[in-house]
This record gives structure tokens, sequence and C-alpha cells, in this order.
């Protein structure tokens, strides 16, 4: 009660600008870094990069950063706005305007969430258009952005839609247990998504192939057989119809997993470095780095939805922002504001076991292919084609990155060369 007695609506904003100003002057760290060594080739790219592309490189991650803060800048103050001045007289409407529970929730939240949809279409317009045209990456007509852009929307809509109504539905029926039974379907509700995921969402966005290289489809095949995977398929997927960018992934789980390449990715690299990767991605499965992320991801979520629970009880957080009528949705709101605030410390902890993660895959990926070589120059490959930042300040990567920073990488996986 102490702690709750010492908020006020100006302490909270202080907290949250707080964040964000520490978030952008990491941004300035980590810029600064990129200007001071961002042309520097280090000893692991040498013979594999020059100094103009290393400039691309710096030139590219430059703007972005400060295209971001530009984004960042306004979104902060379209929604520090919303919730300070605007979200009283939103949410009076939407009660007033006497709907069904269930409904009431469906119009609060699919309105916020296509009011953010149009405020962000400026910036993905800028950064697909300009930024990424800049530098070589684009390939997306603006008919295909469209296109893309409304069946995000539709299956946003309908996603969104029935997780808020059978959420609140069950808080409907269980007032005491909701807290619990939320929690259980949105866990169920995710495992299903893994599943029909690669045969139902993927594809209206994708098209995907089989891959028609014999040869490479028996290595992986292979090479999957070794790590005791069973691979239903291995594809290809037109990326290559929206960027340049290079990936593979490996998608749903149970008897539903899939291999999946981007096109871009089997033009660039060879045998070896693909089946390097995957065998990295194999490590991820072999290790149960996803199992274990769901258990600490569902604990927190367990954590953070008891104690929403307990503090939705009241009008704690009503009365604390001056909103003039009580309803469940605002409330959920200003604790999902506040929860930002709450979040971002733990953000470097995640990124640690997340960068650990890596760290044991890359292992993995040596143990299973017996070949360093192959796996260092497909991740220099890699940072290449993406224009990657391979200076990135150690405070940024800290919060920033889920991933260890490529050079990092690459040194590790030579000292388990050396060792062997």
């Amino acid at each position: 009660m102490l702690f709750c007695d010492s908020l006020s609506p100006s302490v909270i904003l202080i907290a949250y600008l707080s964040v964000v100003a520490f978030g952008y002057w990491l941004d300035y760290l980590n810029l600064s870094h990129i200007k001071k060594h961002g042309s520097d080739v280090p000893a692991e790219f040498e013979g594999h990069i020059d100094r103009e592309l290393l400039n691309r490189s710096l030139s590219y991650n430059v703007e972005h950063t400060k295209f971001d803060f530009v984004s960042s800048v306004f979104n902060n103050a379209v929604f520090l706005v919303f919730i300070f001045a605007l979200l009283n007289f939103y949410n009076s409407w939407v009660v007033s305007l006497e709907l069904p529970f269930i409904l009431t929730g469906l119009v609060f939240f699919l309105l916020l969430t296509y009011a953010e949809t149009v405020i962000h279409i400026p910036f993905n317009l800028y950064g697909t258009f300009k930024i990424e045209n800049r530098y070589g990456f684009n390939t997306m007509t603006f008919r295909l952005w469209l296109a893309d852009t409304a069946k995000s929307l539709i299956v946003s809509t309908v996603l969104t839609s029935l997780l808020i109504a059978a959420g609140l539905f069950i808080v409907l029926k269980s007032p005491d247990l909701w807290w619990l039974w939320v929690w259980c379907f949105f866990l169920v509700f995710s495992i299903f998504m893994m599943y029909i995921s690669p045969y139902v969402i993927e594809p209206l966005f994708h098209k995907f192939a089989p891959i028609d290289d014999e040869e490479l489809v028996g290595g992986i095949r292979a090479l999957m057989g070794k790590a005791g995977i069973k691979v239903s398929r291995v594809f290809k997927v037109d990326a290559s119809r929206r960027t340049k960018h290079t990936n593979a992934y490996f998608t749903g789980i149970g008897k539903v997993k899939r291999i999946v390449l981007y096109d871009t990715l089997l033009e660039k690299m060879d045998r070896d470095e693909i089946l390097s990767i995957l065998a990295h991605e194999a490590g991820h499965w072999e290790k149960k780095h996803l199992l274990k992320m769901i258990v600490v991801s569902e604990t927190v979520a367990l954590i953070t939805i008891y104690i929403a629970f307990r503090l939705m009880q009241g009008d704690f957080l009503i009365d604390l922002f001056h909103i003039e009528k009580s309803s469940f949705f605002a409330k959920a709101l200003l604790l999902g504001f506040i929860g930002s605030i709450v979040s971002f410390p733990f953000s470097p902890v995640f990124n640690y076991f997340s960068r650990r993660h890596e760290d044991e895959a890359d292992r993995y990926s040596y143990e299973l292919t017996g070949r360093a070589s192959s796996m260092i120059s497909a991740l220099v490959k890699l940072s290449k084609d993406n224009l990657s930042n391979l200076h990135p300040h150690p405070l940024y990567a800290l919060f920033h990155y889920s991933h260890p920073p490529v050079l990092e990488r690459i040194r590790r996986i030579r000292e388990l060369e050396f060792r062997a």
C-alpha cells in the first residue's frame, strides 16, 4: 500500500520518460560507436569485406538509427497524449455505448489496434520504399505492400478478436479465477498456433515450394537424422519478392516441423554453409531452447496476470489516472502501460539467456558438422548481405541483442576448433 500511495500520474510519467530517455542514450552510444569504428575492417573479415562495403554498412545503420529515433519520438508522444489526455474521453465514449461486456471490449481494443496501424503506415512506407530501396534490399512493389497490409490487418483482427472475446468470456464466467483460466487459454492457443501457422497463416503471405536440389535435400535430411530430428518437408520461400535479406528457419512443432530457406539464401550460400546454419537451428531443438523459453515466459506471464488480477480488483488505477467511468478495459490498458516501464530493466536478463542459447546452438552446429569454417563463412556472408553492424556498443548489445555480436560468435567458433 505504501508503494501504491506514493504513485501519481506525474511519477509514472517521469518513470516512463526516464526509460525512454535511457533507450535514446543507448542509441546515441551505439551510433557514436558505429561512427568511430564502423570503417574498421575486423581481422575476421579481412579478405571478405572492403572499406567501401563497411562504409555502406555504416551509412545503412546510421540512417536506420536516426529513422527509428524519429519514429519512436513520434509514437511515444502520441501514446502519452492518449494515456494522459484522451483515454478518459475515449473510455467514457466506449462505455456510453452500453454494449454487452465482450462487445465493448472488442470495440475498445480493436479501434486502438486500427489507430496504431494507421499511425505506423507512413513510417512503414518510408522504411520500406526509401531506406530499404536506397540500400538495394527492397524488392516489394506498392501493390504487394498493400496486399500484405490488408491481409495482416484481417488476420490480426480475426486472431485479436478471438483472444479478446475468449478472454472476456472467461472473466465473466469466473470472476475470481479468471487470471488462471485466461493464462491457460493463452498458453493452449499459442501452442495451437505453432501447429497451424505453417499451413494456415504463413501461406497467406508467401509461396512455399519443395527444394528441387536433391543433393542438398539429402544432405539436410542426413544432417537432421544425426541430430535425431524428423523433418516433414524442406521448403524454399519466395522471400525475394519482398527483400534481398537472407534467412532460414524452422517452423512448426511436433510432426509438422519444417525447414524453410529463403530463396535469397539458396542463391548466396553454398551447401556446407547452409548445412551449418541448419545445424545451428537443430541445436536449438536438441538443447530444448524453445521449451525452456516457453516455460520461463509462461511462468512470468502467470505471475504477471495474477498481479494484474489483484490490481484490477478495485479502482486504484482508475482513480490514479482520473478516469471518470470505471471499466475493466481502461484498467487493463493502464496496467499494460505501467508494465512496459517495470519490464524494461529485465530485458538484459532475457537477452542474456537468449545469447547463451545462441552460443550453445553454434557449439552444437560445430559438433554436428565437424566444421568451423562453414559456419564462420556463413556468418560473414549473412553480415555482408544484411549490412549488419559489426561494431555494436557493448551496453547497447546488452539491452537489445538477442544474439551475440557476430565478431564474438566467430571468435568463439574458432576457439572450439582450436580446442579440438
